[in-house]
């Protein structure tokens, strides 16, 4: 099954690690990897500048996603 995070993008679950609230970034270790990440051009933006709700890790990429991280749950256990 796939799950819809917003936008175009739809992903496997089986591809999906972690589902974040976007707030999940103040803990050190956490911000320290979406900044190592985002050097190595891991991230891509789903959503408009200041929308962005969760993080949506997968084995390749990690998605911003404007879905709240609530919404994404539910969806994925539907």
């Amino acid at each position: 099954m796939f799950l819809h995070l917003g936008g175009d993008v739809v992903v496997p679950k089986k591809d999906i690690v972690a589902i974040l609230d976007i707030r999940a970034k103040s803990s050190g270790i956490t911000r320290e990897y979406l900044e190592i990440a985002g050097d190595e051009g891991f991230i891509v933006n789903i959503s408009e500048p200041g929308k962005e709700k969760t993080y949506v890790i997968t084995g390749n990429e990690i998605y911003l996603s404007p879905i709240s991280c609530n919404t994404l749950k539910k969806r994925a256990l539907e």
